[in-house]
């Protein structure tokens, strides 16, 4: 039975509406252009408590050429998590001549950089520094 005379939908075409919604909200990429394989890692990471990396983070360590060391990576995670004991939201966390915008809450690294990039010696946004 149609009244789409009168404005109404017929149910065939609200059951495509509704059946091709659910089509395409299955299939999407996860929220903010993140893969279920990132999601997965960026949990896992959460619950163990380790500093992941942004994907903006990860391009400027590439694009620098910067490559951590496990120490680094260690002394990254302890600065991290003093400056969570300090009840910083947004830490500057300098290790050796590297320099990495950590957000806290979310213990991620936003943007990393190296001695020469950071000439200026100007950072903004931060609530607080660790030097390890």
């Amino acid at each position: 039975m149609q009244v789409q005379n009168k404005g109404f939908l017929s149910i065939e075409q609200l059951q495509d509406q509704y059946l091709k919604q659910n089509k395409s909200g299955t299939s999407q990429v996860a929220t903010e252009g993140q893969s279920f394989q990132e999601i997965l890692e960026n949990s896992r990471a959460r619950a163990q408590g380790q500093v992941r990396f942004s994907k903006h983070a990860a391009g400027r360590l590439a694009d620098r050429n910067i490559e951590l060391t496990t120490g680094q990576m260690e002394r990254l995670q302890e600065g991290a998590q003093k400056a969570q004991m300090k009840g910083i939201r947004e830490s500057l966390v300098i290790v050796d001549q590297l320099a990495f915008i950590v957000n806290i809450p979310n213990n991620t690294v936003v943007t990393a950089m190296n001695q020469q990039d950071a000439a200026e010696n100007v950072f903004t946004n931060i609530d607080g520094a660790v030097i390890i």
